[in-house]
């Protein structure tokens, strides 16, 4: 069975002043998405599912559903905030969906096989998805997931500070756990992340999630029901977001799921704040004049 790309391209894109799921980086003006479903493709997998805002939609498909469309079996999910929530009679008031974990969610009714989720504004590169794609087919069940890891120090941004989801790896190769840092960026004196006791430093090749996911389709189950008791806990404040790495977390420490943890040496690219367009069209130009994938 072919596995299934999920891309999250649900965001509102608040620090990147925009649109950046669509924004053209490429030389034809493709979106960074398009390169994930080209080297998804070429890695074997089948189908391709979206999950966007329903407001977004008419621009997403003329901008690049059209495209991928030709190239690949394409299916749409709508992400809104108030996806999923019919259980509920007293809608908690939102003005951004509930995070990644939800997209799933929304996604549930096309999700039928082995998963990979990826980030609709990152650059993963090409080996990450070959990776995936046999452990997808070969190794995922449902006590099984896998996850691909990033050295820390290839996933940084030149223009701010970022979030990212350190991974705790045990001997055998599978996650123990994510930690998520906020406000990582590079010093003169290393990498550090800053919280309220101040700053501390993380080595450079720490292995971070960047959200790319091996998934079984069989954990829309458990993220429906974790789903439901982060909303009744966090209803009151409406900036809680339901992450992925919450839901495998409460997997691994409970046992029902083992993730084991793939690792790419790749630069990843992504664009979180305007100013790091540049830096990924300039990284682009190095890779032969960008990939001919249309």
């Amino acid at each position: 069975m072919q596995p299934t790309l999920l891309i999250l391209a649900a965001g509102i894109g608040s620090r990147y002043g925009g649109l950046k799921q669509v924004d053209g980086m490429g030389p034809g003006g493709e979106a960074i998405l398009e390169y994930s479903v080209h080297h998804a493709i070429r890695a074997g997998f089948g189908k391709v599912v979206f999950v966007i805002r329903k407001e977004i939609e008419e621009a997403f498909r003329e901008k690049v559903g059209k495209r991928v469309e030709a190239k690949i079996r394409t299916e749409y999910a709508f992400q809104e905030l108030d996806s999923c929530l019919d259980w509920i009679a007293e809608k908690p008031r939102r003005e951004k969906p509930w995070g990644t974990a939800h997209a799933i969610l929304a996604a549930k009714h096309l999700l039928h096989e082995p998963f990979a989720t990826v980030n609709a504004d990152d650059y993963y590169g090409e080996d990450a998805f070959h990776h995936l794609s046999a452990f997808l087919r070969n190794q995922c069940s449902p006590k099984e997931y896998g996850m691909v890891a990033y050295q820390l120090g290839n996933t940084l941004s030149e223009n701010g500070s970022v979030s990212r989801g350190v991974c705790a790896v045990d001997d055998n190769g599978f996650l123990s756990g994510v930690t998520e840092r906020t406000k990582v960026e590079r010093h003169a004196d290393g990498i550090h992340f800053s919280d309220e006791t101040g700053r501390h430093f993380l080595p450079d090749n720490s292995p971070v999630s960047m959200n790319l996911w091996g998934l079984h389709h069989s954990v829309v189950d458990h993220i429906e029901t974790q789903f439901r008791a982060f909303v009744l806990a966090s209803s009151a404040n409406p900036k809680a977001e339901f992450f992925i790495p919450l839901v495998v977390n409460d997997l691994v420490k409970s046992g029902d799921v083992r993730v084991r943890v793939l690792h790419s040496d790749s630069q990843w690219y992504g664009v979180t704040y305007p100013e790091d367009k540049a830096t990924v069209q300039a990284a682009w130009v190095v890779w032969n004049e960008f990939l001919k994938i249309y």
